[in-house]
């Protein structure tokens, strides 16, 4: 969409892009919007248009924007300390162990800066596990339309070519399954298993939750073969499905041996985490991994925070989780392209039977802004914060867009 189209933003929007152009690597497509600003569930561009943010960073501004309290815990510990080694202790990182491990079922917790890093300390996990076994012991069984992450490790165990193509031969020992096939997962793993990963809900791959029979035999098989069982948590987790964790939906709950997260763990400031069980967590010994970032006291500070928060707002998400899939459901009874409306919480999918590029384009000029994954999938992923008002207007918008798409012609 040419940027004629936002005139609003106009007269600030090409010096921006032209510096970008100029300075930076040129590897993100980005929208032709130039944002300012931030408040609750909605942003501003530099002209003062207002945006009903439906994409919340990706799944980090899980609070929305400016959130008060938020606020309040950076002005205080911006004064104190913000970064400290992880070669000294501060008051905050184990206080913030303690209420993930709590919240997750796990023993222990290691924190990094984002949701790859975090992969890369599961997998460093599944490697050495295995290899206290047997050297040939290192295989990762993953999905296809997975996605775990852009760095070697985490891009190894993506299934999703476009990603891994310009970089093969990516790291050995990955071998991919269909979701939800239990015969093929049985089939693949074996004694040269390491672990299993598995997204609950595949973000990247279509908005695509897992079935509890799928997530039952992982675990059997990873119990049979000794393997470690990591459920990615990055963007379906931390609050995002109505619980704690996706797979605390559950009944009776699957527990993994060890869990990643990120995204909406700080609300914009960058922390991750590899949560995991007393002997999974056996695996890392002291020297064998670390991080000079993760787990700093403003960001850790700052997820206590967000904890609190959480506690009050897990009923709404899963309340506003379950109108908002019935508002879309009620457009999908009327136009025929939409094929299927999908999620868990706070995470949701709207397939259609042509590509969603333009829809996202139109709605971003109607002041709604969602984004398409997986070409045919638009994605929302809103602040926890959301109201029933905020998605009776985005359904409105969807509405108008939807009135004026025209799908390819055969």
């Amino acid at each position: 969409m040419p940027a004629a189209t936002i005139p609003e933003a106009a007269n600030k929007l090409d010096p921006v892009v032209a510096l970008e152009k100029q300075y930076l690597l040129q590897n993100y497509a980005r929208y032709p919007l130039v944002l300012a600003r931030g408040k609750g569930c909605y942003l501003y561009d530099t002209a003062g248009k207002r945006y009903l943010d439906l994409m919340a960073g990706i799944g980090v501004n899980a609070l929305g924007h400016g959130h008060p309290r938020l606020m309040s815990v950076i002005r205080d510990q911006s004064r104190k300390m913000m970064h400290c080694s992880n070669l000294y202790y501060h008051e905050y990182q184990g206080r913030l162990a303690e209420r993930i491990a709590k919240a997750s079922g796990m023993d222990r917790v290691f924190f990094c800066n984002s949701g790859t890093e975090a992969m890369e300390g599961a997998l460093k996990m599944i490697r050495a596990h295995g290899r206290r076994m047997n050297p040939d012991k290192f295989e990762t069984v993953a999905l296809y339309d997975s996605f775990h992450g852009r760095t070697f490790g985490a891009l190894s165990i993506t299934g999703q070519e476009k990603y891994r193509r310009d970089f093969e031969p990516m790291l050995p020992g990955a071998r991919f399954v269909q979701r939800n096939d239990v015969t093929a997962l049985e089939q693949t793993v074996n004694e040269r298993t390491a672990g299993i990963v598995i997204e609950l809900v595949q973000g990247e791959g279509g908005i695509h939750p897992l079935t509890t029979q799928f997530l039952r035999k992982a675990r059997e098989l990873a119990d049979r073969y000794n393997a470690l069982l990591v459920f990615d948590e990055i963007q379906c987790g931390v609050g995002r499905p109505g619980t704690y964790f996706a797979y605390q939906l559950n009944d009776p709950m699957i527990m993994p041996d060890v869990v990643t997260a990120a995204k909406p763990l700080a609300c914009g400031i960058p922390l991750g985490f590899v949560a995991s069980s007393e002997s999974a967590s056996t695996a890392i010994a002291s020297g064998m991994h670390g991080t000079t970032f993760g787990g700093g006291p403003l960001a850790c500070r700052m997820a206590l925070e967000f904890f609190d928060v959480l506690d009050e707002l897990l009923p709404n998400i899963s309340q506003m989780g379950g109108y908002f899939r019935m508002r879309l459901t009620e457009l999908m009874k009327r136009y025929s392209f939409i094929k299927e409306v999908r999620g868990v919480g706070l995470m949701i999918g709207v397939e259609l039977e042509f590509p969603g590029k333009q829809i996202v384009l139109d709605a971003m000029e109607a002041g709604v802004l969602i984004n398409c994954t997986h070409e045919f999938v638009l994605r929302a992923l809103p602040p926890y914060i959301i109201t029933e008002q905020d998605i009776d207007r985005a359904v409105r918008v969807l509405d108008k867009v939807f009135k004026k798409a025209k799908p390819p012609q055969e």
